[in-house]
């Protein structure tokens, strides 16, 4: 890859990520399952866990998504909680012009329903992840979460 078609490249998939936040957190469906290759992998195992104390804040989550179709609109909204997604810094290593890895720094909040065992939940942590190029559009290949923090009250 030239150094213009790499930076075009990296701004696609900054893109790409920014629309996955934007339909996770609206529940748009349509709209994540269009930016996922059809042979995805998303593994959400552990995404809700604290490294340091082990707790699981949601062990509903602990699933690992195979295929685009396997996305599901009311993924958080069907346990009545609002989630907040922010990515900050990004590393994208290509491997080639039609495959990269991207780690993305990222914090979510997410808002739980009355009667839950608590209100907020807050994680840091990092987004692993693989894209490939299909035609001239970028999708994300593979997830992986990893946290740092995982804190609620």
């Amino acid at each position: 890859m030239t150094e213009s078609e790499r930076l075009v490249a990296a701004d696609a998939i900054r893109q790409v990520k920014a629309r996955y936040f934007r339909g996770v957190d609206t529940g748009d469906a349509d709209l994540v399952k269009g930016i996922l290759a059809e042979d995805c992998e998303l593994d959400y195992r552990g995404c809700c866990t604290d490294p340091a104390t082990g707790r699981d804040f949601l062990p509903a989550m602990n699933v690992v998504l195979r295929g685009r179709e396997s996305w599901q609109s009311d993924g958080m909204a069907k346990f009545g909680i609002v989630s907040v997604h922010q990515g900050h810094n990004v590393e994208i290593d290509f491997a080639s012009a039609t495959f990269a890895a991207a780690i993305w720094s990222m914090t979510d909040r997410l808002w739980f329903p009355p009667g839950s065992p608590f209100g907020l939940m807050t994680g840091h942590g990092h987004y692993h992840e693989t894209y490939e190029k299909v035609g001239d559009r970028w999708l994300i290949k593979s997830i992986r979460i990893t946290r740092i923090r995982v804190e609620a009250g």
